[in-house]
Order: C-alpha cells, then sequence, then structure tokens
C-alpha cells in the first residue's frame, strides 16, 4: 500500500565554513497544499527553489517550513573608523586645552560610540554560492526525511482503515442478512398489529393485508443502499493499493458512505436492522476522521 498521511515532521542540521544552520519542517492536514516559510534575512533567493521542491514531493497539507542560521563569532571583525577617531581625537585636545583636567586615554576614546565598528569578514561570490548551495542540499534531505514520515503514518493510516472497512463490511452483511427483510416477516409483524387493533374481530381482508405487506417491505426495501454500500467498501480498497495522492477522493467516499447509512437507518422496520444501522453510521463517522489525514 502507498498511503501517504498529511502528517509529519523532519530536521536536518547543516555546516558550511563559518556558518551552521537547521531546517525544520513541519506537515499537517489541510484542504490543499499550504506552503509558509521562515527564511533569515539575506536568504530570500532560496525561497522559490525551496517552495517548488515542496510542490514536487507533497500534494497536500499545511507544510511549515523554517531555517535557522548561525554565524561563527570569528566571522567578525573590529574595524577603526579612522575619520571618527581624528574627529574626537581632534575635539579631545581642544577640550583639554579649555579645562584643567586629565587628557583623554586611548581606550576611552576607543569606546565612544561609532569609532570601532563591528562588521562580518566578507564573503566573495563563489564562497556565498557555495554557501546556498550547502543549505539547500541540506533542505533537501529534510524533504525526504518529512515524505518518508508521511510514509510510515500512512503505514499505520492505512491498517486502521482496512479495519473499518472490514467492520462496516461485516455490519452490511448483518443487515442483509436480518430476518425481518423478508416479506412473510413483515406480513407477519403487520398481522399481528392488525390483530391487536382489530380484537375479537376477524373480519380484515386476509389478501388486503398480504397486499399492504408487500408494499410496505417495497417502501423499507435497503437492497440498493446495501448494494452500494459493497460498491463504495470495492472502491475504498481500490483506492489503499493506489500510487497516486487518494485523499479528496476518500473523503467523497467517505461522505456517500454515510449518504447510505443515513437512508437504512431512515427505512429500517426492524430493532436489530436500526441497531446495526446505528453501529454502521459509527464506524463510517471513524472512518471519515480518518480518511481526513490522507494526502
Amino acid at each position: 500500500m502507498t498511503l501517504k498521511s498529511m502528517t509529519g515532521f523532519a530536521r536536518s542540521d547543516g555546516h558550511h565554513d563559518l556558518h551552521s544552520w537547521a531546517w525544520e519542517i513541519r506537515t499537517v492536514n489541510g484542504r490543499g497544499l499550504d506552503i509558509r516559510l521562515r527564511l533569515p534575512s539575506g536568504y530570500d533567493a532560496i525561497e522559490q527553489p525551496v517552495r517548488e521542491a515542496c510542490k514536487k514531493r507533497l500534494a497536500r497539507g499545511n507544510c511549515s517550513v523554517t531555517l535557522a542560521m548561525q554565524r561563527d563569532t570569528s566571522n567578525v571583525v573590529a574595524r577603526l573608523n579612522e575619520d571618527m577617531f581624528r574627529q574626537v581625537a581632534d575635539a579631545a585636545a581642544k577640550a583639554s586645552g579649555m579645562v584643567d583636567a586629565a587628557p583623554p586615554t586611548l581606550d576611552g576614546l576607543l569606546s565612544l560610540r561609532g569609532v570601532i565598528e563591528m562588521g562580518e569578514v566578507e564573503e566573495s561570490e563563489a564562497e556565498a554560492q557555495a554557501r546556498s548551495d550547502a543549505v539547500l542540499q541540506s533542505f533537501t534531505s529534510a524533504l525526504d526525511a518529512v515524505v518518508l514520515a508521511r510514509e510510515d503514518e500512512g503505514k499505520h493510516l492505512a491498517a486502521v482503515i482496512v479495519a473499518l472497512l472490514q467492520e462496516i463490511e461485516s455490519l452490511v452483511i448483518r443487515i442483509e442478512n436480518a430476518p425481518a427483510r423478508t416479506p412473510e416477516a413483515i406480513a407477519s409483524k403487520l398481522h399481528e398489529q392488525v390483530a391487536k387493533l382489530l380484537g375479537e374481530d376477524s373480519s380484515f381482508d386476509e389478501q388486503r393485508l398480504h397486499q399492504e405487506a408487500v408494499l410496505l417491505a417495497a417502501k423499507v426495501d435497503v437492497e440498493e443502499e446495501l448494494a452500494r454500500l459493497k460498491a463504495h467498501i470495492a472502491a475504498a480498497n481500490q483506492l489503499l493499493e493506489s500510487d497516486e495522492p487518494v485523499g479528496r477522493r476518500f473523503e467523497f467516499l467517505s461522505q456517500e458512505f454515510n449518504r447510505e447509512a443515513n437512508t437504512i437507518c431512515s427505512k429500517s422496520n426492524d430493532t436489530e436492522i436500526t441497531q446495526a444501522g446505528l453501529a454502521l453510521k459509527a464506524a463510517i463517522d471513524r472512518l471519515r476522521e480518518q480518511v481526513q489525514n490522507i494526502e
């Protein structure tokens, strides 16, 4: 089975020269494919390749992609703003001649804002491209991992759905074989009800009673609903074997399951069929909850 879930999580760490990073990809249920990226400043160029890669590998789900970057402290250097320093030194020398005070020290001048500027070691275009390529390669590893996680979750999901389909099938057979569905059973029940109403008066026409029983049997017959449920079960089993994303079709099919179960319950004139119909609705509700996780 190739069923995939829409739920998955993966993390991939990377390092290149003076940079280290971590990708995190988290996917949850969604009607379509919604990709949300959180990239640090300066990495806008990789947004489009990341989105395209997600679109190729993921069909549905809300996908959150986060990139956290960290720079090595050795990548930072201190530079002297020479123009600022000369201006400050000249002003300090001029001020020292105007008041009786000790001349300013070098460390005092250097501690003034703007005299010392902190900056990064300049990176060549080739180095920047190599880092960008390494970051994207690390993202591919994270995307592979989240796809694998969705496949693993899909295997568990498929097992649950198979069990639910088997339960639904057994309930369909139970309703199909219910003794109360036969015209004879309906006629007997109708005869008992009429007898209670008439009491000792036995003038009721047996032929008319039989005709009414046949009409009532046709009215409450659920043969078509049972046939459609069997067809839906077969279709669901085919979807489980499909190599394509089948989540939307499974959701539509589960709605059709529910429609037939509702009709059976509304037509039921027997306690056993009603109980089986309610159990059928409960199983279908659980099926609907599970198929909402399918990609």
